[in-house]
């Protein structure tokens, strides 16, 4: 289902007094739509709970997502969770987002203190 309908879908699932949670990879149209609350995983589209055949990691996205949904207290609020596609080729970025959508990339060593800082808050 398109980005689009799951964040309107949302909204009006909210309204209803259900409690939702978006999981993106696609920030434009989401910050577009405006969810109640959601994840962004800067992954190419398709793949926001993960890459496949990769069990540990997908795992560990849905479960730091609803970390997120617990946290989150302000509608409309997007959480980047800190997963990176692959370190050495982006490439895939220049195809999926729309042009003066790219979000800003971390350094590495922003990233590494990033993915520590999730470690320390999702390890338990």
């Amino acid at each position: 289902m398109c980005h689009q309908s799951v964040g309107l879908i949302a909204r009006a699932v909210e309204e209803a007094g259900i409690p939702t949670l978006c999981m993106t990879s696609a920030i434009d149209i989401t910050k577009a739509v405006k969810p109640p609350r959601a994840v962004f995983v800067n992954f190419p589209l398709g793949h926001q709970t993960g890459k496949p055949n990769q069990p540990e990691l997908q795992k560990r996205i849905v479960v730091d997502a609803m970390h997120e949904f617990e946290a989150i207290a302000q509608p409309g609020t997007i959480v980047e969770l800190p997963y990176i596609w692959d370190a050495n080729d982006r490439s895939w970025e220049e195809r999926d987002y729309t042009k003066g959508w790219m979000p800003e990339r971390p350094s590495k060593g922003a990233a590494d203190r990033e993915e520590a800082e999730r470690r320390a808050r999702y390890s338990s």
